[in-house]
């Protein structure tokens, strides 16, 4: 098992879940974060931390591509591993549904 962000996340980008991590796989994107599904080691510590329940166990059904979004942008994004502010709409997304169509940026973040 592992856990992965899934759309929730993006324009919110809260990352209070990097600073419980203790294996530093949280990457960052413009507007969303990654978990690393190969570094991940699913402790779950990083799931009740997030505001906008974007992190998620890979063993819930539909899954799979999310493990697979996870896995090509934490190859290719920096590592995160210090809290920062939100986005500044967070507050506005939050909850707000179809955000990978809508929304997704694949430019990488600025990371630590």
């Amino acid at each position: 098992m592992t856990y992965v962000v899934i759309d929730s996340c993006i324009n919110c980008k809260y990352t209070d879940c990097v600073e419980v991590c203790p294996v530093d796989c949280f990457y960052e994107g413009e507007n969303t974060l990654v978990i690393h599904p190969d570094e991940c080691i699913d402790c779950g510590v990083c799931e009740p931390e997030c505001p906008a329940d974007a992190i998620r166990p890979d063993t819930e059904p539909g899954m799979e591509s999310w493990v697979e979004m996870n896995r090509k942008y934490s190859e290719i994004w920096p590592v995160i591993t210090q809290k920062k502010d939100p986005m500044p709409d967070a507050e506005k997304y939050d909850g707000e549904t179809g955000k990978m169509e809508k929304y997704f940026s694949e430019a990488p973040g600025e990371g630590d």
